[in-house]
């Protein structure tokens, strides 16, 4: 697999981005992380990262014997890391190897940023760089991780967890999130959008959001909720409330909360906030520079608000 390059500009070397590729890993996690990090941005001209993979081996084999990873730096390349990801291990069960634990807690004893991807989690875990902190895993191994970690806060239910300066990722398509998030942080929204649009992914997904919904959306037309998101998507840009949409379907506040999070696994809140949020991408995206006319469009008020909502 290529790896991107990049060259460092004279005034401020790119952002160094480095994966460790363990045996097993997920493609798909690797993938993700290669689409946010590792390519060339020509149509932002600029570099935005410096983007490498290693592995503690010669040569590591992926998921399933799908193919073997090969000509990647080795393990030492995590120590000039200024953010170290780890991707998906599906064999939680068996500890990493101690080389790619200690360089875990090399990186993150000099400060660099560490991001576990899905399974990933486990591993920071297991370095001991989770405990008291936040974390979030793959819903399916909720159980395991608490268990093993009782001292990581783990939050199951969210797509995704920044907790400053260790993020992690519930699993396969949340990667893509998180990773548009912390592009977000590093470089803005208008960056974000840019990269979003290249991989024809949601410009803005919350990390608060639940991994998935337990119950089909009901087709009982007086209980779904398709009428009244039509409508209020329309009228983003007005001060359309939660106690609005509650009197627009004709039932209490709590009633309006209780089907949001059975259908959409969010609250109306969240749900207007980032519906606002992503029109107001859409907008940027557009060519609209004035973040006072993008927050007056999108229902966010001022662009004080659009920035601190974009940096969430």
């Amino acid at each position: 697999m290529a790896q991107g390059s990049s060259h460092s500009s004279a005034a401020r070397p790119p952002h160094r981005v480095v994966v460790i590729v363990d045996e097993n890993s997920n493609p798909f996690e690797l993938g993700c992380a290669t689409e946010v990090f590792g390519l060339r941005r020509p149509e932002l001209g600029r570099t935005l990262y410096d983007f490498t993979l290693c592995s503690p081996g010669p040569g590591t084999p992926m998921r399933d014997g799908f193919f073997t990873l090969t000509g990647v730096a080795g393990l030492d390349a995590a120590d000039s890391a200024d953010t170290l990801i780890v991707p998906n291990r599906p064999d939680t069960d068996v500890p990493r190897r101690p080389a790619v634990l200690d360089a875990v807690r090399r990186a993150h004893a000099r400060g660099a940023r560490l991001v576990g991807f899905c399974s990933g989690a486990f591993t920071l875990a297991e370095a001991g760089v989770l405990d008291g902190r936040r974390a979030t895993a793959h819903w399916q191994w909720a159980d395991s991780f608490r268990e093993r970690f009782p001292a990581v806060q783990l939050e199951p239910d969210v797509l995704f967890v920044d907790d400053g300066d260790i993020l992690t990722a519930a699993g396969s398509a949340a990667a893509l999130d998180l990773g548009l998030h912390i592009v977000r942080k590093d470089f803005g929204a208008e960056v974000a959008c840019s990269v979003s649009r290249r991989l024809v992914f949601a410009a803005h997904r919350d990390g608060g959001q639940r991994q998935f919904i337990e119950r089909p959306v009901p087709t009982v037309r007086d209980e779904s909720l398709a009428p009244l998101l039509a409508w209020a998507r329309e009228r983003l840009g007005e001060p359309v409330t939660v106690t609005a949409l509650a009197a627009r379907a004709g039932v209490s506040p709590a009633t309006l909360h209780r089907r949001f999070r059975a259908q959409l696994g969010t609250t109306p809140l969240a749900w207007l906030t980032g519906e606002r949020v992503a029109l107001a991408c859409r907008l940027i995206e557009r060519g609209e520079e004035r973040l006072d006319v993008v927050a007056h469009r999108s229902g966010l008020g001022t662009a004080a608000n659009l920035r601190a909502r974009l940096r969430r």
